[in-house]
């Protein structure tokens, strides 16, 4: 157990706020430009979410300041903490890695600050990364005994093979996954995602986390992927993956999940492929043939990028508790409401509100970041305690503590 803080390390990080607030972008700049130079560290990240325009640089400044600002009340901290380290897991991070990590940040901090940063400042930041990184290690390495232990579990990257491909929507493929080794695979909570390490030619290697679609069943994953602009990963997948496919997968992971047993009614909301987990869940739901209403709530452009809307439809039939709302933002000329989709237009706050349990339901949000600051806040302003509402959202979160 890792001993507690003192006081003037306390005092001292807490005094570089100001500094950080106006130089911790170029600090994490620097941090990255150092880290990368190891090519084994480099290849532990996402590449997408960095550079200028990149979303982790951000994500880590925001993460750095918070702990700061909030190094005397670190329980504050504990909802982010716990979601850092499942990416931890996804992404297969050691102890071992997190020495480069501590070089890399307190060398950025003495080079951008120069002679602010000085030894007594250095030191206590020493001390500050070291107390958070020993409660990480031990959480993440909780959860890899957990993974090796489980019926189907593993530790590192296991091959699975494509079993078969589905084309769902115009952008968005299903993939089935099967062991190479003809082994069981590990349950998981649905909601979770696996991480995969892809290797395209004439490129370093490629991380990248994607939501499980379908209920745990033992034998098989699916993953749902839409196809980005530009987007290395998911291009592949969709132009050169295909059945008898080798992929390399980390066990499941990820805090966003539903319960075992849900005890309130349920809202699935969802924007885009951030429909994959929703379906996962309302598999899982129906199959248990709990009698909780669920509500699911998806939108899209239209008819052609509306994936797996038969597949939901008839899920729903199965339960008189289910109920299906489809939007379709701008519905194609031949579509007819009612029975393409069933509201034209977005997902309005107004409408949210009032067709939806919110003095009562569990909201499970996942989609584009506009569409969840908006649901997200739309549900907070309304009274929703935040413990009801659960989300998950694509790339690091500006807003959390994030190494």
């Amino acid at each position: 157990m890792s001993q507690p803080l003192s006081d003037e390390t306390i005092a001292l990080v807490k005094a570089t706020v100001p500094a950080l607030e106006a130089r911790g972008l170029d600090i994490v700049h620097e941090m990255y430009a150092r880290l990368f130079q190891n090519s084994e560290i480099r290849d532990l990240f996402n590449q997408s979410n960095h550079g200028d325009a990149g979303a982790q640089p951000r994500a880590l400044t925001g993460a750095i300041l918070a702990y700061a600002n909030n190094i005397d009340n670190l329980a504050a901290l504990a909802p982010a903490d716990e979601r850092i380290t499942q990416k931890h897991v996804g992404l297969q991070i050691r102890p071992d890695h997190y020495p480069h990590v501590a070089d890399a940040l307190l060398g950025a901090i003495k080079a951008v600050l120069g002679e602010a940063a000085t030894d007594a400042i250095l030191a206590a930041w020493g001390e500050a990364y070291w107390f958070l990184a020993n409660i990480l290690i031990a959480r993440e390495g909780r959860i890899y005994g957990e993974q090796k232990d489980a019926i189907g579990g593993w530790n590192g990257w296991r091959d699975f093979r494509i079993t078969s491909v589905v084309r769902e929507s115009s952008v968005i493929k299903s993939f089935i996954l099967t062991p190479a080794d003809g082994g069981p695979v590990m349950a998981f909570r649905p909601g979770q995602y696996l991480t995969f390490w892809f290797e395209i030619p004439g490129h370093p290697p490629v991380k990248r986390n994607y939501s499980i679609s379908a209920a745990p069943n033992g034998e098989t994953y699916r993953i749902s992927v839409k196809r980005e602009p530009q987007g290395l990963a998911s291009g592949w997948l969709h132009d050169q993956a295909e059945p008898g496919t080798l992929l390399k997968v980390a066990a499941p992971a990820g805090e966003f999940f539903l319960p075992d047993h849900p005890q309130r009614p349920v809202v699935l909301l969802s924007g885009g492929v951030g429909l994959t987990p929703m379906v996962a869940m309302l598999e899982a739901i129906i199959e248990s043939g709990s009698d909780v209403p669920v509500h699911y709530i998806h939108g899209t452009h239209d008819r052609e990028t509306h994936a797996m809307r038969g597949h939901v439809r008839a899920l729903a039939a199965l339960s008189p508790a289910a109920r299906i709302t489809d939007f379709h933002q701008t519905p194609l000329a031949s579509e007819i409401e009612g029975r393409d989709y069933d509201r034209a237009g977005l997902i309005t706050e107004e409408w949210l509100l009032t067709n939806t349990p919110v003095g009562e339901a569990d909201y499970y949000i996942c989609g584009p970041r506009p569409f969840l600051r908006a649901s997200v806040s739309a549900l907070s302003l309304a009274g929703v305690p935040s413990d009801r509402i659960h989300y998950e959202f694509f790339g690091p979160a500006d807003e959390l503590l994030a190494v």
